[in-house]
């Protein structure tokens, strides 16, 4: 048990040197990844960590075409089902990276606490506003919305609405 709680500790001391590494490296260094997340870092319930998540594993690496290019390295884009005349949506394709799947599904969350006037919000809550089913799918949408409006907002400095 005294192992266990050592080794629980010793995860801890780490995290907290890491946490601490990335803030000195954001308050340090000027590289283009680091202005990239001190720029999400002014949205209203964007904060650091899911800034630094965003920018480090997403958007540094690697640079977009258009939104559905974006939607799709995300695990994000629908899945369409085409079977004769039968057209249908699946939902979405879980084949990106499943850590910023589930970090954009939470930041849509605080976007509609922290934002409840943006315009995307109002998307949500006249489109998804009763049933709680079709607000956790809609809450999905939302999240590629929210993605595809942070991209822009990097890229062209287009602030989301809001």
């Amino acid at each position: 048990m005294r192992r266990e709680y050592e080794r629980c500790q010793l995860v801890g001391q780490q995290l907290k040197a890491l946490h601490q590494e990335q803030k000195r490296r954001v308050k340090e260094e000027e590289t283009k990844a680091i202005e990239q997340v001190m720029t999400l870092m002014r949205l209203k319930g964007v904060g650091w960590q899911s800034s630094w998540i965003l920018v480090m594993e997403f958007f540094a690496w690697r640079g977009f075409k258009n939104r559905r290019e974006l939607a799709a390295c995300a695990g994000l884009a629908p899945t369409p089902y085409d079977s004769g005349a039968s057209q249908r949506e699946q939902g979405i394709s879980k084949a990106g990276s499943r850590r910023v799947r589930s970090l954009m599904v939470e930041l849509s969350w605080l976007w509609l606490r922290y934002q409840p006037d943006s315009g995307l919000s109002q998307w949500f809550h006249s489109r998804f506003g009763n049933g709680k089913r079709m607000r956790r799918v809609g809450i999905v949408a939302l999240a590629r919305k929210l993605l595809i409006a942070l991209w822009h907002y990097l890229e062209q400095g287009v602030i989301p609405e809001g």
